[in-house]
């Protein structure tokens, strides 16, 4: 995300200027002013949105680092959101409209 991206999608109180929406169905995922933006300095590893490769085993998914979140109280901020089963002590969000995923993490420690 670029900084000129920020500008226009953080308000003056960090929260999320306008709806957060999936990136694959453009169903909303995030209310506006739902969401407080945090950046990790370490980042977070999660697999990527879209795999090259076939998989046989979930430990050998390709990961991202990201480091730009929008931060929620619950999970039940969120609108058209569903979860996967806990992976690694995680729950990774996915659009419940076209299940893609993860778009977000739940950190469970």
């Amino acid at each position: 995300m670029s900084k000129s991206d920020l500008t226009e999608l953080v308000t003056e109180t960090n929260t999320n200027s306008k709806k957060i929406k999936c990136g694959r169905c453009d169903s909303y995922i995030l209310s506006a002013g739902a969401g407080i933006f945090t950046k990790f300095d370490s980042g977070l590893n999660v697999p990527s949105l879209r795999q090259k490769r076939e998989m046989t085993n979930p430990n050998d998914a390709e990961c991202e680092l990201l480091s730009n979140f929008w931060l929620v109280k619950d999970a039940f901020t969120f609108e058209n959101i569903g979860f996967t089963n806990t992976v690694q002590n995680k729950k990774y969000l996915i659009c419940a409209d076209c299940e893609i995923g993860p778009l977000g993490v739940q950190n469970l420690d």
